[in-house]
């Protein structure tokens, strides 16, 4: 049976990705020597669902919920700021720029999230946290190392990175290389428009 790694998600803008290039060169200036794995940023982006492996024979109905469930949303703006590590900023494993998101986001990714649980894809345990991961901090990270990590979350401050307006849901398969993971966009869903005001 053929399979591909995917998820679905929703990008950010140039104006984001442009700031998230400067972070994130601070950042690995700042812990140079710690093991941490910086994402690039041209693959960051708000993740709605890991589905993990995906039968080729699941992408039609995949692509169905995706349509759906973008045209009974409306589209929205989010904006970007703040850093800060899963699971706390004392014991970083994931560090993140924060987004804050109005309700439809949540809205959309639950909905996406019980519909594609219907054909066996598990639900989230946690709850939804709408976030740009920046790195993954190594398990071979020792206690220096997650102390300078937290120091520099707690010095460096980033603000306001930027605002992007939300129109799109994507679904990517991701083939992972020894270089990194390499997302391709195999289709993506328009999410409903605002009446103009």
């Amino acid at each position: 049976m053929s399979v591909l790694r995917a998820f679905i998600a929703v990008n950010i803008s140039p104006e984001i990705f442009n700031k998230l290039e400067v972070i994130s060169r601070d950042l690995q200036q700042g812990l140079k020597g710690v093991p941490v794995r910086w994402v690039p940023v041209n693959n960051i982006h708000i993740t709605l669902k890991f589905l993990g492996d995906v039968s080729i024979s699941n992408l039609d109905v995949l692509k169905k919920i995706i349509e759906v469930e973008s045209a009974s949303h409306l589209s929205f703006e989010i904006s970007a700021g703040e850093l800060g590590a899963f699971p706390s900023v004392k014991r970083p494993r994931v560090i993140w720029v924060s987004v804050q998101a109005p309700p439809e986001l949540t809205a959309l990714q639950r909905g996406i999230d019980n519909e594609t649980a219907r054909l066996g894809y598990p639900k989230e345990d946690r709850p939804f946290s709408p976030h740009l991961t920046v790195g993954r901090v190594s398990r071979n990270a020792g206690p220096d190392d997650l102390r300078r990590i937290s120091e520099m979350l707690n010095t460096y401050k980033v603000g306001f990175v930027g605002a992007a307006r939300i129109q799109e849901v994507h679904f990517y398969r991701s083939d992972l290389h020894p270089s990194g993971a390499v997302y391709t966009s195999l289709f993506s869903s328009s999410l409903a428009q605002r009446p103009p005001e």
